[in-house]
C-alpha cells in the first residue's frame, strides 16, 4: 500500500471516529427530554437504572462475539479511569445541583469542553493547540451563558460556594477522562460496559445512603427511563470512548458545546420549553465556535 493511500485511510478512519464522537453529542442533546419525561426518580436512583441498562446493552452485544468479553480484563488503572470518569463526574454533579442552583452549576460543569481543548494539546501527535480551537471554545462556552443568562437564571451566590466547587471538579474530571481515554486507545470501547456497571453499582449505594427511592409513575416514564439507558446514558459513551480514542478530540470539545443548546431546542419543540432571542444568539456563537475548530484543525498537521 502507498504512503498516500495509508494516510488516506488513517484520515478517514480519524473522521469516522471523530462522527461518532458527535454522535454522542446528538444523544447527551436528547439526556434532558428524557430525564424530564422520566418524573420524579432521583437522581442517583435513576442513574444506577440508566448505567445498569447502559452496561448491559454493551454486554448483550458479546453474545455474537463472546470474546470481546475479554475486554474486562484490564489492569487497575483503566478501571480506575473509567469508573472515575463516569462515577466521579455524575456524582459530582449531582451533588453540586444539590448545593448550588441548577443553573449556575450547569454552567461550571460546561468547562470541561473547554477544558477537553486546552489539555488535548498534551496529547501525542495532536499538532499542538491551536488559537483556532481556544477561539472555538470560548465562543461556544459564550454560547452556554448566553442561553443561561437569556433565561434571567444566573445568580453567583457566595452561600453556594461548595456547589460552584464540585461543579468545577466535575469539569476536570470529565475532561480529563476524555483526554486520558485517547492515551489508552489501545484498550477496546467493550470495556465501557463495565465501567457502566460498576457505576451503576456505585450509584445504587449512593441512592440508598442519601435518597428515598420513587419508581416511574406510568408506562410513559419507565420508557423514557429505558430511552436514558439506552442512548445518553448508554450509547452515547461508547460512542465517546470511540470518538476520544481515535477521532479529533478537539473538535468533539468545541462542538460538545452544541449539547445543551440543542437540548433546549429540542424542550421547545416538545413544549417543555419556550423560544427566545437568547437561544437564536446562543446558536449563532456555538455554530461559530465550531466553525472555527473545523477550520483550525484542518490547518493543524495531521497526526502520525
Amino acid at each position: 500500500m502507498s504512503q498516500s493511500a495509508s494516510s488516506a485511510g488513517r484520515d478517514t478512519a480519524r473522521s469516522a471516529a471523530t462522527l461518532a464522537g458527535f454522535g454522542a453529542i446528538l444523544l447527551w442533546s436528547l439526556l434532558a427530554l428524557f430525564t424530564a419525561a422520566s418524573g420524579t426518580v432521583p437522581p442517583f436512583q435513576l442513574a444506577a437504572m440508566t448505567f445498569g441498562i447502559g452496561g448491559l446493552c454493551g454486554c448483550a452485544t458479546w453474545i455474537a462475539r463472546p470474546a470481546r468479553a475479554r475486554a474486562l480484563l484490564q489492569p487497575w488503572p483503566v478501571w480506575l479511569l473509567g469508573v472515575g470518569g463516569l462515577f466521579g463526574y455524575h456524582a459530582l454533579y449531582f451533588s453540586a445541583l444539590r448545593l448550588a442552583p441548577p443553573a449556575e452549576a450547569g454552567l461550571i460543569s460546561y468547562l470541561w469542553p473547554l477544558l477537553i481543548v486546552l489539555f488535548s494539546a498534551r496529547l501525542p501527535g495532536s499538532g499542538g493547540l491551536r488559537a483556532g480551537h481556544l477561539t472555538g471554545a470560548a465562543l461556544g462556552l459564550a454560547g452556554v451563558a448566553a442561553l443561561f443568562v437569556g433565561r434571567g437564571e444566573l445568580g453567583f451566590t457566595a452561600g453556594a460556594l461548595p456547589g460552584y466547587a464540585a461543579s468545577l471538579a466535575a469539569a476536570f474530571v470529565w475532561a480529563g477522562y476524555s483526554v486520558l481515554s485517547a492515551r489508552v486507545g489501545q484498550v477496546p470501547t467493550d470495556a465501557v460496559a463495565g465501567f457502566c456497571l460498576v457505576t451503576a453499582v456505585l450509584s445504587l449505594a449512593c441512592h440508598l445512603a442519601f435518597e428515598t427511592t420513587i419508581w416511574p409513575a406510568d408506562a410513559m416514564q419507565w420508557g423514557a427511563v429505558l430511552l436514558l439507558g439506552i442512548g445518553p446514558v448508554g450509547g452515547a459513551f461508547y460512542l465517546w470512548d470511540i470518538g476520544c480514542k481515535r477521532g479529533d478530540v478537539r473538535l468533539l470539545g468545541v462542538t460538545a458545546y452544541a449539547a445543551p443548546v440543542l437540548s433546549t431546542l429540542i424542550l421547545v419543540a416538545t413544549g417543555y420549553a419556550s423560544p427566545g432571542p437568547a437561544l437564536a444568539l446562543a446558536c449563532l456563537l456555538i455554530v461559530a465556535g465550531a466553525l472555527t475548530a473545523v477550520r483550525a484543525s484542518r490547518a493543524a498537521p495531521k497526526p502520525v
